[in-house]
């Protein structure tokens, strides 16, 4: 996510443009099945006391995502769109695995071809969008916020709910019994999706449809650049579109694609379990994730965009090894002296009252 935010070119923007943000959606899906029983859902009391938890959270991080968004952090924040996916989860929690599979599936394919035909009627004046409290302010405003958060924002809730949906359905596993199917699965499924793509492009005829759509005049290399990212959706004026797999194009190509790169590190990393001491600094961070990513926006708010554009342009690296080392530094110390990160507590603090009022 640091190097998504600070690196704008080169071979690690393009490894992880569009596949952090995934990775992060996926192991919230994780996090929320671990919330409601794990492998075995809770029943009954329990189950209503963790969609009491999830609910109070959605609305947090919903909260703070506006928050973030109102005081132009230089990204494109996605808590807000974290909270409706977190709210959407709760009537699935009692869901298992192959259900919750069968879901994600269902919507990796369906939402984005569901989404290109729904947007055809939605005239977009702003491309990436995130939402802040002055949607609320208008009739307008608020439109712009129900279809921005479901449709046209930087992260669409319809093509971003199958990353949650495959995170629940890996937290319903018992994880440590199938990481090394994990890492086989999330490169079957990165191969189904990005070379999928390729396939339909480059074999199929995609990319010369795509440079007939192109302005008369434009150099064909432009096409690369139109292929390399988006900024939540695809245009709405050919269904070519939907064959690419670019990052933060929502198309079913970079959903299943982008899906398997987190399923695989996933498995990868609980093969470090044995490394639990040497991976300390990277464990904390992981651990206070949500405190680290608004931690990491503030700072970038804090230097300016002019100020970190240039810092970049003369040393392109330098910002993220600074966010990674800080980062790394501050919740390995915090965590081991305090525990829990302040964010994290103050969400433990707001759900787990209501939740055990709930559960009893």
């Amino acid at each position: 996510m640091f190097a998504a935010h600070t690196i704008p070119v080169g071979w690690l923007h393009d490894l992880v443009s569009g596949r952090a943000a995934a990775l992060f959606a996926v192991l919230a899906g994780v996090s929320i099945a671990l919330m409601s029983g794990g492998a075995t859902p809770f029943a009954g009391a329990r189950r209503g006391g963790s969609r009491m938890r999830i609910a109070i959270r959605a609305v947090l991080l919903f909260l703070l995502g506006l928050a973030l968004s109102t005081l132009h952090a230089p990204a494109m924040v996605i808590l807000a769109f974290y909270g409706v996916l977190f709210l959407l989860s709760v009537p699935l929690l009692r869901l298992r695995t192959q259900a919750l599979a069968m879901l994600a599936a269902a919507f990796a394919v369906g939402g984005p071809l569901l989404s290109f035909v729904l947007r055809q009627g939605i005239e977009m004046d702003e491309m990436g969008y995130h939402p802040t409290f002055a949607e609320f302010t208008s009739v307008a405003g608020l439109w712009k916020l129900c279809h921005g958060l479901l449709l046209t924002g930087a992260y669409p809730v319809l093509t971003w709910l199958p990353f949650l949906l495959a995170g629940m359905a890996l937290g319903r596993l018992e994880l440590r019994a199938v990481r090394g199917r994990l890492i086989a699965i999330g490169i079957g499924l990165g191969v189904l999706g990005y070379g999928g793509s390729w396939l339909a492009l480059n074999v199929f005829g995609g990319r010369e449809h795509l440079l007939s759509l192109m302005p008369p005049g434009m150099p064909p290399q432009m096409i690369d650049m139109v292929l390399s990212s988006a900024l939540g959706t695809v245009p709405t004026h050919d269904p070519v579109f939907l064959l690419t797999a670019s990052a933060h194009s929502g198309t079913p190509f970079e959903i299943v694609g982008a899906s398997g790169v987190a399923i695989a590190v996933i498995g990868l990393c609980l093969f470090g379990e044995r490394l639990r001491g040497v991976l300390v600094p990277i464990s904390s961070v992981g651990a206070l994730a949500l405190t680290a990513y608004v931690g990491h926006l503030l700072a970038l708010k804090a230097v300016g965009s002019d100020r970190l554009g240039q810092v970049i342009s003369e040393h392109l690296y330098l910002p993220w090894l600074v966010l990674v080392a800080a980062a790394m530094l501050i919740t390995t110390t915090w965590r081991r002296i305090l525990g829990r990160g302040p964010l994290e507590w103050a969400l433990h603090r707001a759900s787990a009252w209501p939740a055990r009022l709930v559960s009893r």
